[in-house]
């Protein structure tokens, strides 16, 4: 099993940033992820940002799925975002 961890602690993406190296960490084995290479049992997976550090990801397929249930929960510029990608999808 893989999530994909947001915390409230970790940088916020904007449009403004113009981070360009990222890495996907695993903070359950404690190393950088490759493809569940990382170590035997559960992932729990961060974007990692060169810049900014742990960095919460925009909305992955389970949030879009169930955005009012995720947890943590969507910032709003990441619900807004997901409302603009729902609006654009069934225009």
């Amino acid at each position: 099993m893989t999530l994909i961890v947001r915390d409230p602690g970790f940088h916020e993406p904007t449009d403004e940033d113009d981070c360009a190296v990222f890495s996907y960490f695993c903070q359950a084995h404690d190393r950088f992820y490759r493809h569940e290479a990382c170590g035997e049992g559960p992932h729990l997976i961060a974007l990692h940002c060169e810049e900014h550090g742990p960095e919460s990801m925009w909305p992955q397929p389970l949030t879009i799925m169930f955005p009012a249930g995720f947890e943590p929960p969507l910032s709003e510029a990441q619900l807004s975002w997901l409302q603009a990608e729902r609006d654009a999808a069934q225009a």
